[in-house]
Order: C-alpha cells, then structure tokens, then sequence
C-alpha cells in the first residue's frame, strides 16, 4: 500500500488483484481509497494477454477456430458462432437448417451453464458458499450433455464453416428434456434460497445503480444494459441464425442497480430453456454440414461484420480478407471489455465492500478482455 495525502484528506492505493478472487481471474483494480470509500478505481489490464487477434492473421481460417473457445471460456459456442458466422457471410455460406437448429440448442445451454457459474461465483464473493455447490451440480448435467456430442466440458470448438462438427442423437434429446425438468425445479429454490434472501438484497438493492447515459457511454450490452433499462438483444435486434423462429423475451429491469442485473440473468435461464424446448420440438431432419463448403477457406476481398448475443453481451467479429487463406485484419468486439470500462465512473464513492458487488454483478471473464 502507498500512503498519500490529497486535499487534506488521507488516502492510500489498495491494489485487489491481480491474484485475488474478487477479480475472478488475472484483472487488477488499483483502488484510491479514503477509510473504506472508493476515491478512484483504475483497472489494469494485461496480465493474459495472448494476442488472439494477431493469431487469427497468422493461422488459416479453420485454424482460428479453437481460439474462440478460449477468450469467453464460459461462454464459448457463441464465439465459436460469431466467428463461424462471419466467414459464412464473406464466403455466401447456406447452413442447412438443422444445423443452425443444433448451434441455437447448444448455444442456449451453454448460456446457461455460463450464467450458473456466474451465479455462484457471486454468492461466493458476498459470503454464501451454499448456493455455489446447487449450481455447479446443474450446470455439471450441461457438461455431460455438451460433452457427449462436442467432445469438450468447457472450451467447445463445436462448429464448422458450413454447419457442426457432430450430430446428436435420442440420447442427447431426452438428456436436454430431463435436463429442463430439473432446471425448472430448481429455479424456484434458488429464488427460495437466494433471490428473496434479506441479506443478499441488503447487499444488491441500491448498490451500484448504472444509468442508460452511461451504459450508452461506455458501450455497455448483454444484462448489464438490460438491467439498466436498455431492451437490445441482438438476437432480437440483430437477428441471425434461427432465433426468429423462435418465440422468448428479452428480461429487461429499469432499476440499474446489481439486483437487477442479478434478475436479468436468472429470468434469462428460463428464456433459454424456452428457446430449446421450441428447438427441439421443431427440430428439422437433414444434414449438418454443408454440401458445397470449399476445403481451403478464401473469402472473397472485403470488410465483414457479424454481432451475435453471447452470455455477457454483444461479441462482435470484424474480418477483411485480402482474398487469401488467411485473415487480413481480425477484430474481435468483446462485451466484457466495454462492460468492465463503467466500473471506474459507477464505483467513485461507494465503499470498497460495495464496489466488489458491482464488479461480480457485471459477470467479467478476463482472458476475453484481454484477449
């Protein structure tokens, strides 16, 4: 710690991280403090960083690919969607219908898993270690199904130009069926033990309100701008895939505080197991690869965008190709970065025990930020 006197006031620099848990990862918050007040908070950036972008201009199309699974590791198919995405759209790319089917089915399940680690890591961090071993039981069943046809637990590199690696059978249907049954179940008791709880909502009402202006400043998405009153969901905005096909909300809360960013994920579990359900109900016969993919991956000249709605916001893919087997220039928008931009405006005068609520209701996963 640095003591310093500032205006007559004595502060002193508490650096939280880059190796303690609050930050959930290698981020450090280098935090002027007056007593326990925050003065000013600075994030530090840089201790991952694995260049992701500079890879993905040295590695062929197809090669890039398992790089996706690894910025947002919880929330790795919809990378792995956005940038399949992307090169579909360069290269005029048709996915066949049930493949598109298979990456909503398996997207949406991994939104969920993402928002249960999320769930309990958060309790964790404001002192309830229950609600973690509840989550982590759930979300283990995701696993098992996700596992039994990507061939990965965590970072999937599930999808290919043109469609999915693997199709699913009778097993995996019936596993994501009785799956929902008992997510369904266990909604309502951990709004028993959790939601409705005296001290969490002591902890979250109030604390941390983010205004529309400043979620618009700083370019913030995903529940973080729900939360805040901001109904965009690119899946509804944007629409991409199959997502409109399929009918679901948006869970938007006008409040802006961290219980209300808490609500928007808890409410968007029950959307996306409504999303599956209409999947796999409506789900297509035929193939799940495209017929005509090339083999050697060379889009056309030209600058190409796609947006998809990952578990913490917007994940943008920028792609130029110079008409090569590889990437020009490859930019990556990540919702975790813009999110976590905010902290230092929001945090400015709250109390150190309260700025580390609002840090764990912004749901940040660092190796995405600093990819």
């Amino acid at each position: 710690m640095d003591n310093a006197a500032t205006n007559n006031q004595e502060t002193f620099v508490l650096n939280v991280g880059p190796q303690h848990p609050a930050t959930h990862g290698v981020l450090r918050l280098k935090l002027t403090l007056d007593g326990e007040y925050v003065v000013r908070a600075e994030p530090v950036l840089g201790y991952i960083h694995r260049m992701h972008e500079k890879m993905g201009e040295n590695r062929t199309w197809a090669q890039f690919m398992p790089n996706t699974g690894r910025m947002d590791y919880l929330s790795a198919l919809s990378y792995n969607h956005g940038y399949a995405a992307a090169v579909e759209r360069a290269m005029g790319i048709t996915v066949p219908e049930r493949a598109e089917y298979l990456r909503v089915i398996t997207v949406e399940l991994n939104r969920i898993s993402s928002h249960l680690v999320w769930f309990g890591a958060y309790l964790l961090d404001l002192g309830g270690f229950t609600p973690l071993l509840y989550a982590f039981d759930d979300r283990e069943k995701i696993l098992n199904l996700l596992e039994s046809v990507t061939g990965s637990r965590l970072t999937y590199c599930y999808f290919r130009f043109g469609g999915v690696y693997n199709d699913i059978d009778e097993n995996f249907v019936d596993g994501v069926k009785e799956f929902i049954k008992t997510m369904r179940r266990s909604l309502p008791m951990y709004h028993n033990l959790v939601s409705k709880n005296i001290i969490l909502l002591k902890r979250l009402k109030d604390i941390g309100p983010i205004s529309r202006e400043t979620i618009r400043k700083y370019g913030a998405t995903g529940p973080v701008a729900r939360g805040s009153g901001v109904d965009y969901d690119v899946r509804k905005n944007e629409p991409y895939s199959v997502y409109p096909e399929f009918d679901f909300e948006v869970p938007v809360y006008h409040e802006g505080d961290s219980m209300a960013r808490y609500m928007v994920r808890m409410d968007e579990i029950e959307q996306s197991m409504r999303i599956i359900e209409q999947a796999l109900d409506k789900l297509p016969a035929g193939p799940v690869m495209a017929a005509k993919t090339p083999r050697i991956i060379k889009p056309p000249k030209g600058d190409y965008y796609q947006a998809v709605e990952a578990a913490r916001g917007s994940f943008g893919v920028r792609i130029v190709s110079d008409g090569t087997n590889t990437a020009y220039r490859l930019k990556l928008r990540s919702p975790s970065f813009s999110n976590l931009s905010l902290f230092s405006a929001v945090s400015e005068g709250m109390l150190l025990a309260d700025a580390l609520a609002l840090l764990g209701s912004l749901d940040l996963v660092i190796p995405e930020i600093d990819r």
